[in-house]
């Protein structure tokens, strides 16, 4: 699913307008796209959305759709309009959830003359470990959970997932080359992990097969995150000529 020149979305963690436009616009020679989450949404709405597209790189709309079939279809339709890159959906809602939400992309896409969304399966949540699942009455271990939800989501015709670092490799074993892997998580040698539980550096999560990163507070928490996303970038350029 590798189809940009730099693999980087920066996540643009900010729920102000204008906050996530000066980032945008500071990062956006240097990453491949802009990561957009819920805090943001929820504060800035489409209009926050629109504002960030204009800058002219790719979004990548990290809603994490779940609630029933009608319900996450009509979310889809809403949003399609502003033309995203790619938009998350939690793969637990369950197949029927996720073929709803995929014939609604595709209906609202060709309807509005647009191309259609990329849907990502989100499996297991990165700041959640097999302490975390027990919790919640998932006693099965983290990779095979995210194996089975990452199954189901092929198999409702989703175009990838979003994982863990530590499971890049063996979801690239089991779905192929052609299924797409987003990867937060993201976190170049000598950075802290944050509140991320399953972290790797960039280089290694593209060596196991990773097609896009998402990486956050090491670029935008940086004294200069216009050259800590440079150096990030050139890091890969240098490894993947």
């Amino acid at each position: 699913m590798t189809d940009l020149p730099n693999p980087i979305f920066c996540a643009l963690d900010t729920p102000t307008t204008a906050g996530a436009v000066e980032l945008g616009r500071t990062v956006a020679p240097h990453v491949g796209g802009l990561k957009l989450g819920l805090e943001f949404f929820m504060a800035a709405g489409p209009a926050g959305v629109r504002a960030v597209a204009e800058i002219g790189r790719p979004v990548f709309l990290d809603l994490k759709l779940h609630d029933i079939p009608n319900t996450v279809a009509g979310a889809i339709r809403s949003v399609v309009p502003l033309a995203p890159a790619f938009i998350t959906l939690h793969a637990s809602g369950g197949p029927a959830m996720m073929r709803a939400a995929l014939d609604a992309a595709h209906e609202t896409a060709a309807s509005a003359n647009l191309a259609r969304p990329r849907l990502l399966g989100v499996t297991v949540l990165t700041s959640l470990d097999a302490e975390d699942l027990s919790a919640v009455g998932q006693d099965d271990e983290v990779a095979r959970q995210v194996g089975r939800l990452a199954t189901l989501a092929r198999a409702a015709g989703l175009d990838g997932v979003v994982c863990a670092p530590g499971e890049i490799a063996r979801l690239r074993a089991q779905m192929g080359p052609e299924f797409g892997l987003m990867v937060p998580g993201i976190r170049p040698a000598g950075a802290g992990a944050d509140d991320q539980k399953r972290v790797m550096t960039p280089q290694q999560a593209m060596a196991a097969g990773a097609d896009h990163l998402v990486i956050g507070r090491p670029i935008t928490r940086a004294a200069d995150p216009a050259e800590a996303a440079r150096h990030i970038a050139e890091s890969l350029r240098h490894d993947h000529p």
